[in-house]
């Protein structure tokens, strides 16, 4: 248990952060998911619109740090070539 003032505010504040960056990596990948439901269905537009949405999340994250930025790069780009791939 931390016995000074600033290791309980310490506490506190990684408690906080901890509950924001859950929420985000969790929003993340829910825009993830509709894009590769969109794609498992066969629904171009829909992908499209999808990965629109979801494309920002993801670089957001790695700019929040909750993703390395290579991985959301890599993410954007597998979901990009599957929209397309369904595409033609």
């Amino acid at each position: 248990m931390a016995n000074s003032l600033q290791a309980r505010k310490r506490i506190r504040q990684t408690e906080r952060r901890t509950q924001v960056n859950r929420d985000r990596r969790s929003t993340m990948r829910t825009f993830v998911r509709k894009v590769e439901e969109a794609i498992e269905a066969g629904d171009v537009g829909a992908a499209k619109a999808a990965l629109r949405d979801a494309e920002p999340k993801l670089m957001r994250c790695a700019q929040k740090g909750i993703l390395e930025k290579n991985t959301a790069a890599r993410k954007v780009s597998r979901l990009s070539a599957r929209v397309k791939a369904l595409a033609s």
